[in-house]
């Protein structure tokens, strides 16, 4: 996930012919994506084919310019991205990149050891998985069920670490760039004592990195099967969600008519009245498994420029986390009467 981050030696150079030979070869870029989904791109993400390269290469000029000590991968293929997470918008995107680095920075307990074999506890009890069919938009279902976790086996940490990886690995095909994903929600099952891991602390940071810390696009999130209790989930999610994204929830209950309606059951399994057969996690985790080399790069240590602004970190400390806290215990009257 991480390449040559030196930007003295990486970004072009004002010097001799001599001095530009003596700069490593990055990885060439090949566009992987079809004619539609070129077409796509320009007309949802402003991107031009002839004007891809010249994007990537300001918006790697700027990084080193600003953020010269941030570590970054400086690939053409990792900064598209993020051009296309902001419709190549290079302040927006140069933003996210800096933000996609301090969440790594300041979460220790989700990104240190971040690899596949790490959370394999999670990949086997199910709680998140990828269905094996893309929707007929092009993107890919992920499906999260909170009811597979057992708290006393590990913490929710464990599970955002899982999400996490699982985004990760999706990011990497050029088609979900451009394509974003859906989520699919099962919240089946979901107790007082389980809802009550998922904080305000936590709801916060989590949302964060979605919205601001993460080069992907959420296209829609289905909840179904959710009891009385999510409504105060709900409650501590919202304040911390854009309109544009919170627009993007659709609340299913036991419908499956109305899930349908946004997942066509084509694509779903059994489980959720499609046709797909029944729901199987194993390809999914072989192959996030398979993918250990890719994630072998630790980058929670990364330490930002010192002239970086507090207005540039997505996540700000202590404060926050007490500010959170006092928020849960006014949340949790609202739990309680939910459940």
């Amino acid at each position: 996930m991480s390449g040559d981050s030196d930007c003295t030696r990486t970004s072009p150079s004002a010097g001799s012919p001599s001095d530009n030979e003596l700069l490593p070869d990055r990885p060439k870029y090949v566009c992987s994506l079809s004619p539609d989904l070129v077409t796509k791109a320009r007309e949802e993400l402003q991107e031009k084919p002839e004007w891809r390269l010249r994007d990537v290469q300001a918006l790697r000029d700027m990084v080193c310019k600003d953020y010269p000590s941030l570590g970054t991968c400086l690939d053409d293929a990792f900064l598209l991205r993020f051009l296309r997470a902001r419709k190549f918008d290079y302040d927006r995107a140069l933003q996210l990149l800096v933000n996609y680095h301090t969440c790594r920075r300041t979460w220790p307990e989700v990104f240190n050891n971040l690899k596949p074999s790490a959370i394999k506890p999670v990949l086997e009890s199910g709680f998140v998985t990828v269905l094996p069919h893309r929707d007929p938009e092009g993107r890919h279902v992920v499906c999260i069920r909170p009811d597979r976790w057992t708290p006393s086996n590990y913490p929710i940490t464990e599970n955002i670490r899982a999400i996490y990886l699982t985004l990760e690995k999706l990011i990497q095909s050029e088609e979900t760039q451009v394509n974003g994903i859906v989520i699919l929600a099962d919240y089946k099952g979901v107790s007082l004592s389980k809802a009550s891991h998922f904080g305000p602390f936590v709801a916060k940071k989590v949302i964060g990195i979605l919205q601001d810390g993460f080069p992907i696009r959420i296209k829609a999130v289905n909840i179904i099967n959710e009891p009385r209790i999510f409504k105060g989930i709900f409650a501590i999610i919202k304040p911390f969600l854009k309109e544009k994204i919170a627009n993007r929830f659709f609340l299913h209950g036991c419908d499956l008519n109305s899930l349908h309606q946004n997942i066509p059951p084509v694509i779903l399994p059994e489980e959720y009245g499609g046709t797909a057969g029944k729901l199987d996690i194993s390809a999914w985790n072989e192959l996030l498994l398979a993918s250990e080399e890719d994630f072998l790069h630790d980058l929670s240590q990364l330490v930002l420029p010192c002239d970086s602004s507090p207005h540039d970190m997505l996540v700000s400390g202590d404060a926050d986390e007490k500010q959170c806290d006092e928020s849960l215990r006014g949340m949790k009257p609202q739990l309680y009467y939910c459940y």
